[in-house]
């Protein structure tokens, strides 16, 4: 079971790495006030102004999609709330 977990999690932590990486680019790039505050496993945690909330659930997970192109699709869902409860 470990031999076969391990390069899956392995993988996962490496894809996670490449999104905040991405993410955090673009961020910088565009000077936004959004700010990339915590990950969990495989979330990116973002603190986000309510003026930039729209712009940034739709190119997060595109950003995030794209860090990798594998045999099967990466999909990215984003929620929004108060705290990171809310947004599950």
């Amino acid at each position: 079971r470990a031999a076969i977990n391990a390069p899956m999690q392995g993988t996962a932590a490496d894809l996670i790495k490449l999104a905040m990486i991405a993410v955090a680019g673009w961020l910088k790039t565009e000077r936004l006030g959004t700010r990339l505050i915590l990950q969990v496993h495989d979330e990116l945690v973002l603190e986000v102004p309510d003026a930039e909330i729209d712009r940034v659930r739709e190119r997060v997970p595109a950003l995030m999609e794209g860090v990798a192109q594998l045999s099967v699709p990466l999909k990215v869902d984003a929620g929004v709330g108060r705290n990171w409860d809310e947004a599950h």
